[in-house]
């Protein structure tokens, strides 16, 4: 979701204002995976990058999360969303980790859409997690696998992902998601996120339909 300090800068607003003008357009964007019928959405919130910006901007940050979660706990639980972070949670602040606890015990039971939050999330950094776990777990011996591995990454358990939508005008990864987005298909839009909306959303179902996914596999002759 990159753009919002780009957004707020372009009117001359402080960056926070960006930030939670994007977390207006996050709540959109539940709402339209909803509409469309997907069954999981990943969002990521903040980087493991994003500790190196300045100190009172990763504090504004973190306060939205904060209120983010007391706003909209009780909505996500009634419409039967089930919320899950991944990322190196122990770095958060005590505060915030419990309500991150809190409000994914809270919507445990839920069995519609799956909503994953990627905050203090960087894909070197949870493979990275994954190993030392394997490693502190491991039998003697014990050969590392795909398989393996796997079991030990925040998202293990959560479905492949089948497309990426990058927002910004940037076209790379940005260290999201570097094990499973392998095989995904990538679409990328100059709009900022805080202009993200249901037309661009559509135009990136649309590519996703059109693409012939192979995984590797030959081509068609």
């Amino acid at each position: 979701m990159d753009g919002n300090g780009r957004w707020a800068k372009k009117r001359l607003l402080p960056r926070e204002a960006g930030h939670v003008k994007g977390v207006n357009v996050v709540k959109d964007v539940i709402n339209l995976t909803k509409k469309y019928n997907i069954d999981s959405l990943t969002l990521f919130a903040f980087s493991t990058e994003n500790w190196a910006r300045p100190k009172n901007e990763v504090l504004s940050l973190l306060n939205l999360f904060d209120r983010s979660i007391d706003d909209e706990k009780d909505k996500i639980e009634s419409n039967n969303i089930k919320i899950r972070f991944i990322g190196d949670l122990a770095s958060l602040p005590t505060d915030l980790q419990k309500k991150i606890i809190y409000i994914e015990k809270k919507c445990k039971k839920n069995n519609g859409m799956q909503l994953n939050i990627a905050i203090s999330y960087g894909g070197r950094s949870e493979i990275v997690r994954a190993v030392n776990k394997f490693i502190k777990n491991a039998k003697a011996k014990q050969s590392i696998s795909e398989e393996l591995l796997s079991k030990k990454l925040d998202t293990y358990g959560l479905p492949e992902i089948d497309l990426l939508i990058r927002t910004g005008g940037e076209k790379r990864l940005s260290n999201f998601m570097l094990w499973q987005l392998a095989y995904s298909e990538l679409f990328f839009t100059d709009a900022l996120w805080p202009d993200f909306n249901e037309s661009i959303f559509i135009n990136a179902l649309y590519f996703f339909q059109t693409r012939k996914r192979r995984f590797g596999s030959l081509m068609d002759i």
